[in-house]
């Protein structure tokens, strides 16, 4: 180091103090430059360390556009280690979220290329399917907006998911625990089940003591006013309507104390809804009857679609009869040709015999006339027996009796070879069924087990009681419920499977031409079908078959059996003083053998034609005791109309209706009103006669 010899100048040792000074605040700068380097060093270690050690995972990514200019990928610039620990990734940085996770890019893409163009912040939690973790999520827009670049911070949320997922699961397993102790006292768990339907409660003076949401809602509609807790029914279902009234009605059924379900339609027009109501007393830990209460589930939609379901089955219904009837034509024409020669033959033969001066001849040839007539109103009435449109008069009737009275005639049926016997569950149920019929049904079942068996053989009638489940009764076509099924078993030839499928086919017959038309099996069918119940056929061949009849049970007594005769069995000549008869017939030929009889059973007859002319000049004249229709009438009225018109002028007029097709949709769905009766044609004068006779001795 060289030293300057000391100068005396004193400007040199002015500049040489000034340049000393500057060097020294110079110093100090960097001095302080160089702590102010430290400290962002520091924070900037600090700032790793926590980046580092931080339990967020965080990242820093930006967006690559592709051809169209969209954002098609992002690169990952920047990600600390809980990035991969928690996302289940590794060495992401400087790679591309296709490379990365290339199944999951289209979502990730979509939910922060919102941010990046937004500038919007989200949160959100994913749940990750390739790593099975839950991350919650916030993205901000790293600015400048230009460096396209989007901060990520987020944690695994896995554990808290799953802590939530079991807190709920043990929440659920906690409110069962609940349900199924507040279960065990009556009353809450009957409001509990009832929580989706319309629910009151009402104390015994008929005062609400609860309703619910939906019972406002729908008084409100039906009723016009909401209910108030405290407020008695009576005041507020003070109005005469027919809601009002009916719903006053079941309330006092309940709080009699039983307990019934009640079906029913409230409203009017278009807002009129269907509704199965629950109704049940309410009784206090004491088992005293405090009240009652109801569950109302609007059961619209349901009746709709039932309704809509049997429009459609009726529909199916009339197409496959109308099939069947296709089928029915060619045999139907071929037994009334046969059955309509024999009449004609024997009418001309009886004209030729009265020319002749013959009579002897005639009783003969007008027997056969008659024998032909009445085989065939036989095969009419066993066709709408099969199209199901065949009068029934059902009643209460003891099947045991009825099989028991049939029994010798069966036999003689039947003849010596055949062993027949008859096995019946005691105590069984009554049906309500039309006798006559079922005593056909059961004559013809055992005629054709006769027919299957070659010399000698076994037929066996048996009567029993069987209750059917869902399954049980699905399979036979029948709703659930108790049925008293009767068989007739024999151990014939039986039937193979083709022959079986066919069996109540119309017309199909399996015996030689002229031994059998085909309709048997087809009109008991009709017959079981229409009586609500079903007929099943089982058959081996070789070992022999068995049909069944099940038939609903009745809950009532049986009526006594009567004789064969269809009603009152009396003396052609009704006993005492002539009636004054109507009659109302278009077919002039039948008013005319009708009013004939009439009259010469003593009574005064008045015949008219059609339902006006009859309705108009009965109006001025002495009062009917008994009025004769036919159903089928022209004119605009039929005869249940004109029987409906003379009632409200005539009141407990007795009526007899004649039909001969279509009877029961003429008749309608509500069945014979008392002081009514029905007679088919073709009928015998006789039969005419005795059905008056029972009418005017009612």
């Amino acid at each position: 180091m060289t030293v300057c010899p000391r100068s005396e100048n004193p400007e040199d040792v002015h500049e040489l103090r000034q340049a000393l000074s500057e060097e020294r605040q110079r110093n100090m700068r960097m001095a302080q430059e160089l702590e102010r380097l430290q400290a962002r060093v520091q924070e900037a270690e600090r700032y790793r360390f926590l980046f580092e050690a931080m339990e967020e995972g965080f990242c820093i990514i930006q967006f690559i556009p592709g051809a169209d200019g969209q954002w098609n990928d992002y690169l990952h610039l920047m990600a600390n280690p809980a990035y991969c620990r928690h996302a289940g990734l590794s060495d992401v940085v400087g790679r591309t979220l296709r490379e990365v996770i290339p199944d999951e890019a289209e979502i990730w893409l979509e939910r922060f290329g919102e941010v990046e163009r937004t500038g919007d912040p989200i949160y959100f939690e994913h749940d990750l399917y390739a790593t099975d973790r839950c991350l919650g999520l916030a993205a901000i827009r790293v600015e400048p907006a230009e460096h396209h670049q989007v901060a990520v911070i987020f944690r695994d949320v896995t554990a808290r998911k799953r802590a939530e997922t079991a807190l709920h699961k043990l929440n659920t397993q906690l409110e069962r625990r609940i349900e199924q102790a507040v279960a065990e006292r009556k009353i809450f768990a009957d409001l509990i089940d009832a929580s989706v339907a319309c629910v009151q409660v009402v104390d015994r003076h008929m005062r609400w003591l609860a309703v619910n949401a939906a019972t406002r809602v729908e008084f409100q509609r039906i009723f016009a006013f909401e209910p108030e807790i405290g407020a008695p029914l009576m005041a507020e279902f003070s109005a005469a309507t027919s809601d009002c009234q009916r719903s006053l009605a079941l309330w006092r059924k309940a709080l009699s104390g039983e307990t019934f379900i009640e079906i029913d339609a409230f409203g009017e027009g278009a807002a009129r809804r269907h509704y199965e109501m629950r109704f049940a007393p309410l009784h206090d830990n004491d088992g005293q009857p405090v009240g009652a209460y109801l569950f109302a589930y609007d059961i619209t939609e349901r009746v709709q679609e039932q309704q809509r379901l049997a429009q459609a089955e009726q529909a199916l219904r009339q197409a496959q009869k109308m099939e069947a009837v296709g089928q029915l034509t060619g045999g139907v024409a071929h037994d009334f040709n046969n059955l309509l020669g024999g009449i004609l033959g024997a009418l001309e033969l009886a004209d030729q015999r009265v020319q002749q001066q013959r009579h002897d001849a005639l009783p003969l040839l007008l027997g056969n006339a008659k024998d032909a007539a009445l085989r065939a109103a036989s095969l009419v009435h066993r066709l709408l027996a099969f199209s199901r449109q065949q009068i029934l008069q059902p009643k209460p009737t003891a099947v045991a009796a009825l099989v028991e009275g049939m029994r010798e005639l069966i036999a003689r049926t039947v003849g010596p070879h055949i062993d027949l016997s008859c096995q019946n569950d005691d105590e069984l149920w009554t049906v309500r069924i039309d006798p006559p019929q079922l005593e056909s049904a059961l004559l013809n079942l055992c005629i054709n087990a006769r027919d299957a068996i070659s010399g000698n053989g076994a037929v066996r009638i048996a009567c029993s009681n069987v209750e059917l489940d869902e399954q049980d009764a699905a399979i036979l076509d029948l709703g659930a419920g108790q049925y008293v099924r009767i068989s007739v078993d024999d151990n014939g030839r039986g039937m193979e499977k083709p022959v079986l499928a066919r069996a109540m086919d119309p017309f199909f017959t399996t015996k030689p031409l002229g031994q059998g038309t085909g309709l048997g099996l087809s009109m008991i069918f009709g017959f079981v079908r229409q009586s609500g119940g079903q007929l099943k056929i089982a058959s081996i061949p070789g070992q022999g078959t068995s049909i069944s009849m099940f038939l609903p049970r009745h809950h009532g007594a049986a009526q006594c059996l009567r004789g064969k005769t269809t009603g009152c069995v009396v003396a052609p000549q009704t006993q005492g003083s002539a009636r004054n008869v109507a009659v109302v017939e278009d077919e002039l030929a039948m008013r005319k053998v009708m009013g004939e009889v009439l009259e010469e059973m003593g009574h005064e007859v008045r015949m008219f034609k059609d339902g006006p002319e009859a309705v108009a000049g009965l109006q001025a004249s002495k009062a009917p005791d008994l009025l004769v229709t036919d159903v089928g009438l022209p004119g605009g009225l039929n005869g249940r109309q004109v029987a409906g018109l003379l009632r409200q002028r005539y009141p407990g007029l007795k009526v007899l209706f004649v039909t001969g097709y279509d009877e029961t949709a003429a008749l309608g769905d509500g069945g014979l009103e008392t002081g009514m009766s029905v007679l088919t044609k073709p009928f015998s004068l006789q039969q005419l006669a005795e059905q008056v006779d029972c009418l005017l001795q009612e």
